[in-house]
């Protein structure tokens, strides 16, 4: 089956901006990246329909240059979360809704554009691999369990093959190739592990500043007392010694900060996040600073679009090389979420973006 046909898919299934949104912050631990865009290749499981029935939330979550994000976009992924984690996904998901459209604004302006014909073989193919599942899925009804209307599926369907094509028209081999060589550590497997704190002022400069401050100062503690332990040792103590002192007591430190004041859920791991590769498991700006660095050295403070970060990296695996012709769909997939980047990054300064407030929880019903 085509790519986009099983990405197609996963977004019917109601699995894709769910999955996208947990993937992307450094903070969800454990994540198993999906790339921002087009949403990974494999359809899930359906999701059991809930015990009760659901109300279609209505309204707008946001604006994008007058173009209505609807409330019920937001909800599609919002109920894939716990209730306790809804609050950071939302903020997620709503990111990644506001990039998609920007995406497709920028499509529109370069004026990328589909046939009828190619947007019905798509979905006609869909209609039959559903047909095929066992059970059988019936089209008609996942759309129904998804809240999408067949209307809304096109559009979606539409915006993704805008993209697929435009990918297709920049990512020659050349520029495949280009990329390949000047990533070496992107593509043979190279892992890194390491531990983070995280602040999140949001948008208030004056916070930020304080944010920055304070993960400065942290850098600073965790480095002078690492000396002054080292210091502490015996005359006679060897060099693997002083740095087996220097390791231990910088990541006791850290750890000990990252529970204090770290906004990531894993804050309760000494903010760990175990492994992860170059790519497609952390925004960009994460890891690279976080691959630039050797075992138990320390970044100074990182902006993502989660917040400000005190990296800490505390292991390293190198990995192994490898030809352009093996890894070249991992090349392509690296590319278009590069250029996605790029288009975001060109397109969002200049946009008109208003957000408004989640809708108030449903009241617990009385008790009888």
């Amino acid at each position: 089956m085509r790519k986009i046909s099983r990405a197609a898919a996963a977004l019917v299934l109601g699995s894709s901006l769910a999955a996208t949104a947990a993937a992307q912050a450094p903070a969800a631990p454990a994540a198993p990246q999906a790339q921002p865009q087009p949403p990974a290749p494999v359809v899930p499981a359906v999701t059991p329909a809930p015990a009760k029935p659901e109300v279609r939330p209505t309204g707008t979550a946001a604006t994008v240059n007058g173009q209505a994000i609807p409330e019920v976009a937001v909800y599609r992924a919002l109920r894939s979360f716990p209730e306790a984690h809804r609050e950071m996904a939302r903020k997620e998901i709503m990111s990644h809704l506001i990039e998609n459209v920007l995406i497709d604004q920028y499509l529109n302006a370069i004026k990328v554009t589909l046939e009828d014909k190619e947007i019905e073989a798509l979905i006609n193919e869909l209609k039959a691999e559903l047909a095929a599942a066992k059970p059988p899925k019936d089209y008609a009804k996942e759309l129904e369990a998804m809240m999408l209307t067949e209307a809304e599926f096109r559009t979606e369907v539409t915006a993704q093959l805008k993209w697929e094509k435009f990918i297709k028209t920049q990512g020659t081999d050349a520029a495949l190739k280009q990329l390949f060589e000047s990533s070496p550590d992107v593509f043979d497997g190279t892992m890194v592990r390491a531990r983070h704190i995280l602040m999140t002022p949001g948008t208030d400069e004056a916070k930020q500043k304080d944010a920055a401050q304070k993960l400065r100062g942290i850098k600073q503690v965790v480095e002078q007392e690492a000396a002054k332990a080292v210091a502490a040792l015996p005359a006679t103590a060897d060099a693997l010694a002083k740095e087996q002192t220097r390791v231990g007591k910088v990541e006791e430190l850290f750890s000990a900060y990252a529970k204090e004041y770290s906004a990531c859920p894993s804050k309760k791991d000494g903010g760990d996040l175990n492994f992860f590769p170059r790519s497609g498991a952390m925004v960009e700006p994460f890891a690279k600073a976080a691959f630039a660095l050797k075992p138990f050295e320390m970044t100074d403070v990182v902006s993502t679009e989660f917040g400000y970060h005190l990296i800490l990296v505390t292991a390293r695996k190198q990995g192994t090389a490898k030809k352009f012709d093996d890894v070249k769909e991992d090349v392509r997939m690296l590319y278009a979420m590069r250029l996605r980047e790029a288009v975001i990054d060109q397109m969002k300064p200049k946009a008109q973006i208003t957000m408004n407030a989640p809708p108030a929880a449903a009241p617990p019903a009385p008790k009888q």
